[in-house]
């Protein structure tokens, strides 16, 4: 809904900067949460770099346009360039959850889970904007699962689940923190329930493309999938 808004915005203003940065800014999360087939990614992908670059060189200091590239960094794979932008984008705001969130998870994916979860902490702490409390609720989940420490992250999981019940990932999640705390019934519910909502999900599918990802990371997350398949997400 929120997508086919802007586009229609867009068409009718096509010049109109900050509705094409507003656009970008959610296709990017499309592309994060895996709205898009590949093909549609790349394309996605492509519109979103060329629009924030133009973005970029008209208002350099503009916040949402920061937070939109730092967006696009991270959903890219490109983590340390990443934390850069995002960081500019908080030093005009240093209570942007949103921009909190990203660089947490590009903590995450430079295997950095202690910093991460620091920064996902500090996120729920300010709380702004409340609209993206799930969010930064999953990542400290996320970096709790990925440190090994799943008792610690079913509250997380949790919350954000209660927040932003329809992701799908959040509830695979779950599934290896109730796989590795011994729940076994819980984690066969929980990864039943991932599947009902992001049906043709596997062990080859189950997290986004590892580019540029850290070793540490890598294995953890293969450690985390395991459990999930223990609980019975299927190999393929």
């Amino acid at each position: 809904m929120a997508q086919t808004m802007l586009q229609k915005a867009l068409t009718d203003d096509p010049d109109n900067l900050e509705i094409a940065v507003a656009l970008s800014s959610l296709q990017l999360r499309g592309i994060q949460m895996v709205w898009f087939s590949p093909d549609e990614a790349v394309a996605v992908e492509a519109r979103a770099n060329a629009t924030l670059e133009q973005a970029l060189r008209s208002k350099p200091n503009s916040i949402p346009v920061l937070e939109a590239y730092c967006r696009f960094l991270s959903a890219t794979n490109h983590f340390v360039e990443s934390l850069v932008t995002c960081a500019r984008a908080l030093s005009f705001d240093p209570w942007n959850g949103s921009a909190l969130y990203l660089i947490g998870l590009g903590q995450i994916y430079l295997g950095r889970f202690d910093d991460a979860l620091a920064t996902f902490r500090q996120a729920d702490r300010y709380d702004t904007p409340p609209a993206s409390r799930w969010t930064w609720l999953l990542g400290a989940g996320l970096a709790n699962v990925l440190m090994g420490r799943d008792e610690e992250a079913l509250p997380w999981l949790q919350r954000s689940i209660a927040i932003t019940p329809a992701t799908g990932r959040s509830h695979l999640l779950l599934a290896a923190a109730y796989q590795r705390s011994g729940r076994f019934e819980e984690a066969r519910a929980a990864i039943a329930e991932g599947l009902r909502l992001r049906p043709g999900t596997t062990r080859l599918n189950v997290w986004p493309p590892m580019k540029n990802a850290s070793p540490v990371c890598i294995a953890a997350f293969d450690r985390v999938v395991q459990a999930e398949v223990d609980a019975g997400l299927p190999e393929q």
